[in-house]
């Protein structure tokens, strides 16, 4: 049976990186007695793997797993049981069924969206001059960066994968590519807009956060459901 399970990953975790991430939930599994599949061969692993790993200095609240098991109990249960073995910082938030043919997370990743919001200490005099020249940045027709490769550098547009970008209060709300296929990390949304600007861009000034991960239309936890 494939199980999706959504978990935020919050506070002190956030410097945690996603090997050391991966190591934790294998031992969390045997802790919360989840009747996990294992791999089959001389070096037996949890079946496991995660949707898009998040950077390390950033927090989530839509970060997403799945799993394979021989048997389950009802998902309000195996919250329970997760969260009872879970670190400060780390809380399973769903526990869902997919179905047999399901693709795993990893391969359905389409698009996320971002909270950025200033350290207090870091705020502008003026936030709202700061978010009239986001729009003004985001409202040209091109938005170009160089793109360093292992062998050259080269001028890449990222309007496109930029697919919202707007204020919500005193943070910046973004929905960006993200997966495979195309990729655009909110860090280099910042970096770009500071380009624009003229200004050296203040890496320790923001807070981002992931608040959700999409595969196409619907959020990846919509594509299961919940065992009763």
């Amino acid at each position: 049976m494939k199980i999706r399970i959504k978990f935020s990953k919050l506070g002190a975790m956030k410097f945690v990186g996603h090997l050391d991430l991966l190591r934790y939930f294998q031992k969390a599994m045997r802790r919360a007695e989840v009747d996990i599949c294992y791999s089959e061969g001389f070096s037996p692993h949890q079946v496991m793997s995660f949707a898009a790993p998040l950077g390390v200095g950033l927090t989530g609240t839509g970060e997403y797993m799945d799993i394979e098991v021989h048997s389950t109990k009802d998902s309000k249960t195996m919250i329970r049981q997760l969260n009872a073995v879970m670190v400060d910082g780390i809380q399973i938030l769903s526990y869902r069924k997919l179905e047999d043919d399901s693709k795993n997370a990893m391969s359905l990743v389409m698009a996320a969206d971002y909270t950025i919001s200033f350290y207090e200490q870091k705020k502008p005099q003026d936030p709202d001059e700061f978010f009239r020249e986001m729009k003004r940045f985001y409202d040209q027709e091109q938005i170009l960066i160089e793109k360093k490769t292992k062998k050259s550098e080269k001028e890449v547009n990222i309007k496109p994968l930029i697919l919202e970008l707007h204020r919500e209060h005193d943070s910046l709300f973004l929905k960006l590519a993200t997966g495979s296929v195309e990729n655009l990390k909110p860090e280099l949304v910042l970096e770009a807009f500071y380009q624009f600007q003229h200004l050296e861009y203040p890496k320790c000034a923001f807070q981002i956060q992931r608040e959700e991960v999409y595969g196409d239309v619907m959020s990846l936890e919509e594509m299961g459901e919940d065992i009763e």
